[in-house]
């Protein structure tokens, strides 16, 4: 077995333009005599990598806490896309996730720099998927992400945000992406792990 961390280190991570960044504070040090060391740190549920919620865009959706494991943790299908996905490429990788497997294909993880466009976003609601991922830190038009986030927080698609799989080949994965338990919360990071269960 082959694991894959495709989780961004949380200090040095990306951070969604006007969300505030990691903050580290040192309280105790052996370097300054002291007898342990001891770290505190403060961060945004969406930094780095992290998981969104329903409750993220819609008042009545589910907490990161709600969110059932089945969702985030299970066999996912890595797909590589570039520039915008219309519904076209959304049904076509649908397709192609659920030939070589139905379970995988309900956990979606899109390598590259890819952009969900609002009709394909309709086509992974529909379909039924859990989980969609990407390595940007918003799913959709970073100027505009609110309506590819209601389409599928709406459907109850859960949404890995911020990954990273330049070192993942395109094909069938065991993912975990559980989240932190924040209780009522509309995110929380993760440390989001790959695992091949065969040769890559």
């Amino acid at each position: 077995m082959k694991i894959y961390d495709i989780s961004q280190e949380v200090f040095s991570c990306r951070v969604y333009p006007g969300d505030p960044k990691p903050k580290k504070t040192k309280l105790f040090s052996t370097e300054n005599g002291d007898l342990y060391n001891l770290t505190a740190f403060q961060m945004c549920a969406h930094n780095g990598t992290h998981l969104d919620a329903p409750f993220h865009f819609l008042g009545d959706g589910k907490t990161v806490d709600a969110i059932p494991l089945e969702k985030v943790v299970g066999e996912a299908f890595v797909f590589e896309h570039r520039g915008i996905l219309t519904a076209r490429d959304a049904e076509n990788l649908m397709d192609r996730a659920k030939k070589q497997n139905a379970e995988a294909a309900k956990r979606i993880l899109l390598k590259g720099d890819a952009e969900v466009s609002l009709e394909a976003a309709r086509v992974f609601a529909s379909s039924g998927i859990l989980l969609l991922g990407n390595e940007s830190q918003t799913v959709g038009p970073e100027n505009a992400p609110m309506a590819v986030h209601l389409a599928l927080l709406g459907a109850e698609v859960i949404l890995l945000e911020g990954i990273c799989l330049s070192d993942v080949s395109e094909g069938v994965y065991f993912l975990n992406a559980a989240p932190l338990n924040l209780a009522g919360a509309d995110g929380a990071p993760c440390r989001a792990l790959l695992m091949a269960f065969s040769d890559r």
